[in-house]
């Protein structure tokens, strides 16, 4: 969200408005009444109103704003606001907490922080789909405390519904280790006295680290899996030792093996620490990385 939001009273009048917003460089003003959200204004309102009536200059910002106003709480989760904005058919939500303004949220913020909402989508409710679990020959080795499950709609290729999740520890050793492979020696993943005095006020895990573990579980979908290309947003720090869960689920195809993909990751509390999305290649593994099984 936006904050601190610019406000006006509702008798301000139009042509003062319209000053705020362009003295601001602000697309709109949210109308506070007796400390109350009663409307919003925005410069496109503001215009129109100036352009259309006599003696604008004495119009009152009443006359152009909209109201009722939808509004959202600050901790409600950004597919809320979207689904908010598309039920109302508005392109701004006030932010309120406990009744009082706290800021304003539009489309252009979604689009600047997390643009992959907008390629995310839930199957149809009651859409019953049957998955099967697989164990994939795709990964040279496993280690202990790495787990993972990939559950797939159908035998024969890919399909929209398919899931895989890895799990692991990303200790001291992991940090250390990426912060040498990746030249990354940021002290404030390896020195904790220097992260004491930052906003974070400890040492956190390498955001590209924790990103990592998408990868992981991407090497346990079915097939050779080739990157293409990945966004992300991340949510909040993740602390050294703390047990976290990639999950990746396929959510398009755009033919021609190529598929796209919701990528997350989570920490041991299921709260949500970093959101993205990738697009994928997934080619047939080579015959001769193909285990053969005898039956018992």
């Amino acid at each position: 969200m936006s904050a601190p939001v610019r406000t006006v009273d509702p008798e301000t009048t139009a042509a003062a408005a319209a000053a705020e917003c362009f003295e601001r460089d602000i697309g709109s003003l949210v109308v506070l009444e007796d400390e109350a959200v009663v409307g919003i204004v925005t410069g496109m309102d503001l215009l129109e109103l100036l352009g259309t009536v006599p003696e604008p200059e004495s119009q009152p910002v009443r006359a152009a704003m909209s109201s009722p106003v939808v509004t959202i709480g600050p901790a409600q989760p950004v597919r809320e606001a979207v689904e908010r904005m598309r039920e109302h058919g508005v392109a701004r939500l006030a932010v309120v907490d406990d009744d009082e303004l706290v800021g304003l949220v539009s489309t252009d913020d979604v689009i600047r922080y997390v643009p992959q909402l907008f390629h995310r989508y839930e199957l149809p409710d009651g859409e019953a789909i049957e998955r099967r679990y697989h164990v994939r020959d795709e990964t040279a080795y496993e280690e202990d405390g790495w787990t993972f499950e990939c559950t797939s709609v159908a035998e024969e290729e890919p399909s929209v519904g398919d899931r895989v999740e890895f799990t692991k520890v990303v200790d001291e050793e992991d940090v250390s280790a990426f912060a040498a492979a990746s030249g990354d020696t940021n002290r404030l993943h390896l020195d904790e006295a220097y992260a004491s005095q930052t906003r974070f006020g400890r040492r956190i895990v390498h955001g590209t680290l924790a990103g990592g573990l998408i990868s992981a579980a991407l090497a346990r979908l079915p097939g050779l899996t080739i990157y293409v290309s990945q966004t992300l947003s991340f949510l909040s720090p993740v602390d050294v030792g703390e047990r976290l869960t990639a999950v990746c689920e396929i959510v398009d195809s755009f033919g021609d093996d190529k598929y796209e993909l919701t990528t997350d990751v989570f920490d041991a509390d299921g709260e949500q620490i970093i959101e993205g999305e990738a697009t994928v290649l997934v080619d047939a593994p080579p015959e001769s990385a193909r285990i053969e099984l005898e039956p018992i």
